[in-house]
């Protein structure tokens, strides 16, 4: 009895040190990216009922150098967005898989990126992106989010067509670095 209750006081104390230290959305995350990366996750490529929906383009975030950037310049582009937060391991784990479907397709006329970050505080947000090697467009919802962007759970993502209509939605983790999701981009 004694070895037992020793042995859960260890693994106790392993994750409240993985806790409170910060590791855990890091391993976790880590965990989820080696999930995707394994294909079993894909997205599913439906068109989403939402007739007669049209994408808000109002709204303005700031990017992690301090530029405002203005939703209204995206207007007339294909655009895919993603809801993300630095303490979300299923966020952390999609976004290798982003970074690399974004490097594939970012010299595609009318098609851009957003990467949003929703931290409550900005440095948090650039704190997690810098020093990381991935390359897409990031900001952050410094100034809210408008309701096109409003989501029950993150990670989110979307995609706006170039008549502004939102042809995908995904809330939750997926691995978007597909030949199937890569061909159904190009085609907005």
């Amino acid at each position: 009895m004694k070895k037992e209750i020793k042995s859960w006081g260890l693994i106790l104390a392993f994750f409240a040190f993985l806790y409170f230290t910060g590791l855990l959305p890091v391993i976790q995350g880590g965990l989820q990216s080696v999930l995707l990366g394994t294909g079993l996750m894909k997205p599913k490529i439906e068109v989403p009922d939402l007739t007669n929906q049209k994408f808000d383009y109002r709204g303005q975030f700031k990017d992690f150098e301090g530029n405002i950037i203005d939703l209204q310049d995206y207007r007339g582009k294909t655009v895919f967005i993603n809801l993300w937060a630095s303490w979300c391991g299923p966020c952390r784990a999609e976004m290798p898989h982003i970074a690399e479907l974004y490097k594939s397709v970012k010299d595609t006329p009318d098609l851009e990126f957003l990467m949003i970050g929703l931290d409550n505080d900005i440095e948090k947000s650039r704190g997690f992106i810098e020093g990381k090697s991935w390359e897409f467009p990031s900001v952050h919802a410094s100034f809210g989010i408008n309701q096109s962007l409003q989501s029950e759970s993150i990670p989110t993502t979307l995609v706006v067509n170039k008549e502004g209509k939102i042809v995908f939605y995904q809330q939750g983790m997926s691995n978007f670095n597909t030949p199937e999701f890569r061909e159904f981009l190009l085609s907005q």
